[in-house]
């Protein structure tokens, strides 16, 4: 208080606060009393400008200096991020840019949103002199005069007038609420444009009538039936048919016999030269494996020796049109064969007659016996028009049709001691049927499944494995008599998406086996997954691959080349 008293004595004229702030302004210390109190003005920054750029954050909301125009919306100091597009370095305060609040009438909100809803314009609430006072059509605004629908402006969905007349006395014009509209059209004449158009549409479902009743008849004309035998006498000295197997093999072609151990084969041994195209199919003879039958482009149906002089056996021709697949009986006494003419036709396997022939209109894609002895008359064939039908060979009528597929159906295996079977489409979907019940008690369609062409059960019948078109095989789990898909395992390695190429196993189960596209034959560890053998086997699509049942190495493939080679 001494230095405040010695400021006061200079200067009289100075109040007693402003010497206060004098001192605090030196940085000089003061005391004070606790009857006085000083009110401290905010920090204002002098300068705001530094090298004339505007020292303000855009996102700040709160300023502490006066900054002028020009300063305030200068441009951003500092380095540019070189990985942003100038978009994204542009100020948002939304995701999709910077949003400005403005005010708007509710009711001019809605107005004009519910005309462009209903009739495509509305006024363009940012528009200048000399621009477009409507967005949306344009053109319909400008001709409507930018009426809205609060003007009332017919949209076109009003409620149809009608010509009544309520008066009961008139018995003959009464109508009641049962009258014409009032812009109903009583005649029903197409305009010229239009009838042209409708010309049109009947020529052509009349050709395309008359091109499927051409091509009914032509399938409808069976081709010659006849069979050829091969070899100089049906019997050997002691009477026996060639369908009795040999004993003379030095192998055990009993039907319970399962070699130990397996083995990857090593050479070509034999090569089966008769067909004149592709070979379709192949099928070995049942228990025994001493024969096989092959089916073929060229229409034909060849029954080969495995052993002996490995010679054709018998030729069996009945077909105007490519065979798809054959099937044997349980006893192989018999034999179905499907063909793209739509015929399927059981053959005597001995003889070379036609038994039986079944005809729908519809292409038979796969054949399939119940394996049971009391119900192996009866056979399912899956069709092109999406069904499954079951046919009794005895009487050769149909007994039952499962039709819940949406495209043709590809492959049929049974399963559950043969009370169940599988049947997979290009649908891309897997069903499971009850015998003799149409309606399917299970569907597996997963994302990444596509379309299965071939299913085969494995020899200790745990496990199924379909060839898959995205060049996977595919398996399924039969766990407690239900068919599971296996996500996480797979087969893979070859090329065969766009070709059916059949899959077997080995004996012993421990190897795989499938042919490519490319004629290359794959042989897969079934433990480890991994590739243990691959071979160019033909020259073109290797189609069908089968190990011999009783032998740890030979099997034989079949290719689009025409060609059957053994190996072992």
């Amino acid at each position: 208080m001494d230095a405040l008293r010695a400021y006061g004595e200079s200067d009289s004229e100075q109040s007693e606060d402003d010497v206060i702030m004098q001192e605090i302004s030196k940085g000089k210390s003061v005391t004070l009393g606790t009857d006085r109190a000083i009110v401290m003005a905010p920090d204002v920054q002098s300068k705001s400008v530094i090298k004339e750029v505007a020292i303000v954050d855009p996102k700040t909301k709160e300023i502490k200096s006066n900054p002028k125009f020009e300063q305030l919306f200068k441009s951003e100091s500092g380095p540019v991020n070189p990985f942003k597009s100038e978009q994204q370095r542009s100020q948002k305060n939304t995701l999709t840019g910077f949003v400005e609040p403005a005010h708007l009438n509710e009711f001019h909100f809605n107005r004009q949103i519910r005309s462009f809803d209903t009739l495509g314009y509305a006024q363009n609430p940012t528009a200048e002199t000399g621009t477009s006072q409507f967005v949306g059509d344009v053109k319909k605004a400008e001709t409507e005069k930018g009426v809205s629908l609060f003007e009332s402006k017919k949209t076109g969905g009003e409620k149809r007038k009608r010509v009544r007349n309520d008066d009961s006395a008139d018995v003959d014009g009464y109508t009641g609420p049962w009258s014409r509209f009032a812009d109903e059209k009583t005649v029903a004449k197409p305009s010229p444009e239009l009838q042209k158009q409708m010309d049109e549409i009947v020529k052509k479902r009349q050709e395309k009538s008359r091109r499927f009743k051409k091509e009914k008849e032509d399938s409808e004309q069976m081709a010659e039936e006849s069979s050829t035998l091969h070899l100089k006498e049906a019997e050997d000295y002691q009477g026996r048919s060639f369908l009795v197997p040999p004993s003379f093999t030095g192998v055990n072609l009993r039907e319970d016999y399962v070699p130990e151990r397996c083995f990857v084969p090593k050479k070509l041994i034999h090569t089966y030269r008769g067909h004149n195209k592709g070979v379709n199919f192949l099928q070995w003879f049942p228990k025994s494996a001493h024969l096989f039958l092959s089916c073929s482009m060229d229409t034909k149906i060849k029954l080969w020796e495995v052993y002996d002089r490995q010679r054709t056996v018998r030729t069996y021709s009945g077909h105007k049109l490519p065979v798809r697949e054959v099937a044997f009986n349980n006893e192989g006494t018999e034999f179905l064969s499907a063909s793209f003419d739509r015929y399927v036709k059981l053959w005597d396997t001995e003889t070379g007659q036609v038994k039986q022939r079944f005809h729908t209109g519809h292409v038979p894609y796969c054949l399939k016996y119940h394996p049971d002895e009391d119900k192996n008359h009866m056979f399912l064939v899956g069709m092109q028009n999406k069904k499954i039908i079951q046919w009794d060979s005895r009487s050769g009528e149909i007994v039952q049709e499962y039709d819940r597929h949406l495209q043709a159906v590809n492959s049929i295996t049974f399963f559950d001691k043969n009370r169940r079977f599988a049947s997979t489409s290009d649908d891309k979907s897997v069903r499971i049927w009850e015998w003799e019940i149409p309606v399917d008690t299970k569907l597996i369609q997963n994302v990444g499944l596509h379309a299965i062409p071939t299913m085969t059960k494995s020899p200790n019948d745990k496990w199924v494995v379909g060839q898959c078109m995205d060049n996977r095989i595919v398996l399924f789990q039969l766990v407690d008599d239900k068919l599971r898909f296996s996500k996480k395992k797979a087969f893979r390695g070859h090329n065969a998406a766009g070709y059916a190429c059949n899959i077997d196993f080995s004996p012993d189960q421990s190897f795989l086996i499938s042919g490519d596209a490319d004629g290359k034959l794959f042989i897969w560890d079934w433990r480890t997954h991994k590739i243990v053998g691959k071979w160019k086997a033909h020259d073109s699509t290797c189609i069908a691959a089968l190990w011999h049942p009783h032998e740890k190495s030979r099997m034989i493939t079949a290719g689009w080349d025409g060609l059957i080679k053994m190996w072992n």
